[in-house]
């Protein structure tokens, strides 16, 4: 599908408000002030991603399929760095560079409030029913995390909103990807409820 300038910007705009609300989650699940920079929102294809990754950045993943009127899938990854230092926040400090037990589960949980504190903006913009499965929790290369979990058979479509952005807390970054793979028509389906197809 070619999208116009106008539906990508409300893409982008979709892209924005959702993840605005998913850093007010973060902050209050964290209990301190979280800085979000202006989110960098693209309609890209899938192969322009591999393009652009490095295949040997090992990152931390949260998975969760959507669910509803416009399905797909939905993905927040961290650096291991960034991941420490989250789960640090969270359940105290971990052992070298491997999430304890207790550490996966607070990524787990913290995904679980950020994808449906991000579903939630969609559905109040769109009026589409959408809400998150349970959340997987993931450590692998990027380029294994991206394929694996979304590239199922062409089940999912060419194109993936991407939205990269970063958060500050206490004069330290935390950076994060998050990325929404939609069904085959799921971005159509929003982009009609809009008014915008």
């Amino acid at each position: 599908m070619e999208f116009t300038e106008l539906q990508i910007d409300a893409l982008r705009e979709i892209g924005n408000i959702g993840l605005g609300n998913a850093a007010t989650a973060m902050a209050q699940i964290l209990g301190k002030e979280i800085q979000i920079s202006v989110p960098r929102v693209n309609v890209i294809s899938l192969e322009d991603i591999f393009e652009r990754v490095d295949e040997e950045t090992v990152v931390y993943a949260v998975i969760a399929r959507v669910l509803g009127e416009a399905p797909g899938n939905i993905l927040f990854m961290f650096d291991t760095a960034t991941m420490m230092k989250i789960a640090e926040m969270l359940v105290g400090k971990q052992e070298g560079e491997e999430l304890n037990e207790l550490g996966y589960s607070a990524l787990g949980e913290i995904g679980n409030i950020i994808f449906a504190t991000y579903m939630n903006a969609i559905s109040q913009m769109t009026n589409l029913r959408l809400f998150p499965s349970v959340p997987a929790v993931a450590k692998d290369m990027l380029t294994a995390v991206l394929s694996t979990t979304f590239i199922e058979s062409g089940q999912f479509n060419d194109y993936v909103l991407d939205i990269e952005t970063g958060f500050s807390q206490e004069n330290e970054d935390l950076r994060g990807d998050f990325y929404f793979i939609p069904a085959p028509g799921s971005l159509e389906r929003i982009l009609e409820s809009l008014g915008l197809n």
